[in-house]
């Protein structure tokens, strides 16, 4: 039983976050840099069983590709070639930014630790794998 790991992609630095292995609750990682992504990827991969890649997708309000996907689809390409064997999927990550900001605000995080975007890149993976795990278990009733 593989576990299920989340990206939230940025140009600098990109959220991780991972399933336990039962898939029941999402367990951010730290925050790594965009230009190390791949190779941390590859080390977790091949110490631990993922079954499963999700990728933040941003989208516009209106459900429109953000132009940051002009920086996210390469990295797919070069991820397929990395780690072929491990399916992607991409999930909606619209407002997932705003969210975890509100998170943190409601968790009493002070404003210091709420300005530390690692902070923020890593709560919005795990957001975004919530998001994966609560639709996968709807889909199954």
């Amino acid at each position: 039983m593989g576990r299920i790991l989340a990206i939230d992609y940025g140009r600098k630095r990109c959220g991780v976050a991972v399933t336990d292995i039962l898939k029941i609750s999402a367990n951010g990682l730290p925050t790594v840099r965009t230009c190390d992504l791949l190779e941390f990827l590859k080390s977790y991969c091949s110490s631990e069983d993922v079954e499963l890649i999700v990728i933040g997708e941003p989208k516009q309000n209106d459900g429109s590709p953000s132009e940051s996907m002009r920086y996210i689809t390469p990295f797919i390409g070069r991820l397929r070639q990395t780690l072929p064997s491990v399916p992607l999927k991409m999930v909606d990550e619209r407002f997932t930014s705003t969210i975890a900001h509100r998170e943190m605000i409601a968790a009493g995080f002070k404003k210091s630790d709420r300005q530390r975007k690692g902070l923020a890149d890593e709560m919005s993976a795990v957001l975004i794998l919530t998001q994966y795990l609560q639709d996968s278990q709807l889909n199954l009733t």
